[in-house]
């Protein structure tokens, strides 16, 4: 539905009055998975360099028995060393909120294992900024939670990959494997 500025009378998407009118960029699907059996690993490759950012969304979960909600990794480039990922994030459970740093390129906390009820999987947004800009390092930025029936995480963050190489793939990974039903989607922005 169009929102119309009684102010401009420009028609958009989104906006707030009094505010700027924002026009959302176009998204356009690259590749998505849903999941028919558990899959330790997913790839996006061979993304193609045409789009400004790129987005990925997530709803999973995993196999693995765990007492609280597991990591999500997200390699690029194949590039699992943690020493060249600088990761920022803010969680909050409902009752403690907590900010941490660290050398890693994880989701932390926000996929349900099989400790936690069937049908509950976790969501999360995942956004790569310039990733085919070769100027500068590649910006990865997160928000994504997960309910657990009166407990849960809420999470958001960043990574910084420390390199200029155009990003053309992405690996997604977690303790355990990622169980049917999980979906994995990943859109191009311009």
């Amino acid at each position: 539905m169009a929102i119309t500025s009684l102010k401009s009378g420009i028609s958009t998407r989104s906006g707030m009055a009094g505010n700027t009118l924002i026009y959302p960029g176009s998204y356009e699907s690259i590749a998505s998975f849903t999941l028919t059996s558990t899959t330790q690993i997913i790839t996006f490759s061979s993304i193609p360099a045409t789009y400004t950012h790129l987005q990925l969304r997530m709803s999973a979960r995993t196999n693995f028995a765990y007492a609280i909600p597991i990591d999500t990794y997200i390699e690029l480039n194949g590039d699992g060393s943690y020493a060249g990922y600088r990761n920022h994030r803010l969680s909050g459970n409902g009752t403690t909120v907590t900010s941490t740093t660290s050398a890693s390129y994880d989701v932390k906390n926000i996929t349900p294992g099989s400790s936690q009820t069937a049908s509950i999987f976790s969501g999360v947004i995942v956004d790569i900024l310039d990733y085919a800009n070769t100027n500068k390092n590649t910006t990865i930025r997160y928000l994504g939670g997960v309910d657990l029936n009166g407990s849960g995480n809420a999470v958001l963050g960043s990574i910084l990959w420390p390199f200029t190489s155009a990003v053309n793939q992405i690996r997604l990974s977690a303790d355990g494997s990622f169980v049917a039903g999980s979906t994995f989607a990943l859109y191009g922005v311009n």
